[in-house]
C-alpha cells in the first residue's frame, strides 16, 4: 500500500525544497552505499537500493514530483483518489536490468553506465566545489569584495596529469581493454541483474601505469590552496549562493574545470529586519512628541533623516520611507523602510510633572485617572450638558 512507504524525501535525506542538484547528489551516494555489488546476498540492502531508486524516479522527473508533492504516494497508487495513472518505477521496465534514465549516473557513479568504450577514457569535467562565507547586514546591502580560500584538485604539472613518469605514458588496461568497466550478471528476487563496474585492476581509468609519477604518486592529481577574490552583489540575501564558474576543481584528462559555488550567510543586524528588500525597524518616541507631534531622527543604512511625527500619532502607528530599503539585486531600484512607532510612558514623575498631568486629566473629562478632581470633571459635564 502507499501508506506503507517512507517519504521519498526522507529516503533520500533531502528537504522539500531542495534543488535538483541536491537531489541529484543525494541519490549518487545513495545509490553507491546500497549498490548490491558492495552488498552480495544483503536482501536489506537491496531493499533499501530499490526504494532508493524508486524516490529518484519521482523527485528527479519534474511532473512526478509535482504530482507527488500534491498527492504523496497515492499519486502512483491505482487505488487512490489522487492516481494520476502509470508508476513512478515504470522507468524500469523488467525489475532493474536497464536501469531506465539511470544510465549516465550509475556511469558516473561506477565508472560505467552506458557510456560507450570511446568515451569512457574521454574529458570528464571537474567536480563543482561548496564553500560558505558570513558578511554583514551593511556588506550585503551595498556589496562587498571578498577573499576566499579553500582546496582544490588540479592536474599535477609534472606529468600534465597522466599520473605515469616524465618519458613514459599509461598502457592499457588488459583485463578491461582499456573501457575502464567489468559487467557482472547477478540473479536476485526481481530478475536478472545486470551491473557494469569499475575494473578492479586499472581502478577504472581503463589504463595501467608502471612507472607512477613522483610528484602525483601516480594519480596525476594533486590537492592545492586556491585563492579567489569574487564581487558579492548589493542586495544579495541570507541563504543566496554565488557562482564562480571555474573555480572548482580541474576537469581529467582535458574536461573543463569545474564551478566553484559560495553559500552567503548575513549577521542579523541590530536594529534593523530585512524582508526581502524592505527593512523595518522599532523606533520609541516621548508620549509628549505622540500627543504634540514634532521631528525625530531615523537611522538609516547610511545615514540619520528626519521623520515628521504629526499631532496625536496612537502607538503602533507604521510610517513607510520610500526607497530607504536595500537595493533590489542585479537592479537599481531600492526597497522601503517601515517605521513602527511605539510611545515611551515615563515610570516615574516628579511632583510637579504629577500635577500637569492631572491637569491634563481633568481638561479632557478623564475620570479614571488617579488623582485627577472627579468634582470638577463632574461640573464640566454638567455645564456642558
Amino acid at each position: 500500500m502507499a501508506e506503507s512507504k517512507r517519504d521519498f524525501y526522507d529516503v533520500l535525506g533531502v528537504s522539500k525544497t531542495a534543488s535538483d542538484d541536491e537531489i541529484k547528489a543525494a541519490f549518487r551516494q545513495m545509490a553507491k552505499k546500497y549498490h548490491p555489488d558492495l552488498h552480495p546476498d544483503d536482501k536489506d540492502a537491496e531493499a533499501k537500493f530499490k526504494e532508493v531508486n524508486e524516490a529518484y524516479e519521482v523527485l528527479s522527473d519534474p511532473d512526478k514530483r509535482a504530482k507527488y508533492d500534491q498527492f504523496g504516494h497515492a499519486a502512483f497508487d491505482p487505488s487512490a483518489g489522487g492516481y494520476s495513472g502509470g508508476s513512478p518505477f515504470s522507468g524500469f521496465g523488467g525489475g532493474f536490468s536497464g536501469f531506465g534514465g539511470f544510465g549516465d549516473i550509475f556511469g558516473d557513479i561506477f565508472g560505467g553506465g552506458n557510456r560507450s568504450n570511446t568515451n569512457n577514457y574521454g574529458p570528464v569535467r571537474g567536480e563543482n566545489l561548496r564553500q560558505s562565507i558570513t558578511i554583514t547586514f551593511e556588506e550585503a546591502a551595498f556589496g562587498c569584495e571578498k577573499e576566499i580560500q579553500y582546496r582544490r584538485e588540479e592536474n599535477c604539472s609534472v606529468c600534465g596529469g597522466t599520473g605515469a613518469a616524465a618519458g613514459t605514458k599509461p598502457q592499457t588496461c588488459p583485463t578491461c581493454g582499456g573501457r575502464g568497466t567489468v559487467t557482472r550478471v547477478q540473479n536476485t528476487i526481481l530478475g536478472a541483474m545486470q551491473t557494469t563496474v569499475p575494473c578492479s585492476a586499472c581502478g577504472g581509468t581503463g589504463k595501467i601505469i608502471k612507472d607512477p609519477c613522483k610528484n602525483c604518486s601516480g594519480s596525476g592529481r594533486v590537492r592545492t590552496y586556491q585563492k579567489r577574490k569574487f564581487r558579492i552583489p548589493a542586495g544579495i540575501d541570507d541563504g543566496q549562493t554565488i557562482r564562480l564558474s571555474g573555480g572548482g576543481d580541474d576537469g581529467l584528462r582535458g574536461g573543463p574545470k569545474g564551478d566553484l559555488h559560495i553559500s552567503v550567510r548575513v549577521k542579523p543586524h541590530k536594529r534593523f529586519i530585512r524582508d526581502g528588500a524592505d527593512i523595518h525597524q522599532n523606533i520609541s518616541i516621548p508620549v509628549t512628541t505622540a500627543i504634540l507631534g514634532g521631528a525625530i531622527d531615523v537611522p538609516t543604512l547610511d545615514k540619520d533623516v528626519k521623520l515628521n511625527i504629526p499631532e496625536g500619532t496612537p502607538a503602533q502607528k507604521t510610517f513607510r520611507m520610500k526607497g530607504a530599503g536595500i537595493q533590489k539585486l542585479n537592479s537599481q531600484d531600492k526597497g522601503d523602510m517601515y517605521i513602527n512607532i511605539t510611545v515611551d510612558i515615563p515610570k516615574k514623575l516628579t511632583d510637579k510633572q504629577r500635577e500637569i498631568i492631572k491637569q491634563f486629566a481633568e481638561e479632557t473629562g478623564d475620570r479614571n485617572a488617579a488623582g485627577a478632581d472627579s468634582k470638577k470633571q463632574t461640573r464640566k459635564g454638567l455645564f456642558r450638558k
